[in-house]
């Protein structure tokens, strides 16, 4: 489970976020490219972008969802 204190400082203010635990298997970026990048330097993926409307929020629920190793939370500040 992702814990909102270890999250990566590349993560837009928001509710979701990717934290220190993300091993880069790019399938939150695959399910999701317009909210999740990569931090190329340190090879783990970010959110860039939060969710606005029903249908993106249901993207960024799929990734999280998605995520084999549950590095995806949404429990960060709105």
């Amino acid at each position: 489970m992702a814990d909102v204190r270890d999250k990566w400082p590349e993560n837009v203010p928001g509710e979701y976020y990717v934290d220190d635990q993300c091993i880069d298997c790019d399938l939150c970026r695959e399910i999701a490219p317009d909210f999740f990048k990569r931090e190329n330097g340190g090879g783990y993926s970010y959110v860039a972008r939060q969710p606005k409307s029903e249908e993106d929020a249901a993207l960024c629920l799929e990734a999280l969802e998605s995520c084999p190793v549950g590095a995806i939370g949404n429990d960060g500040a709105s």
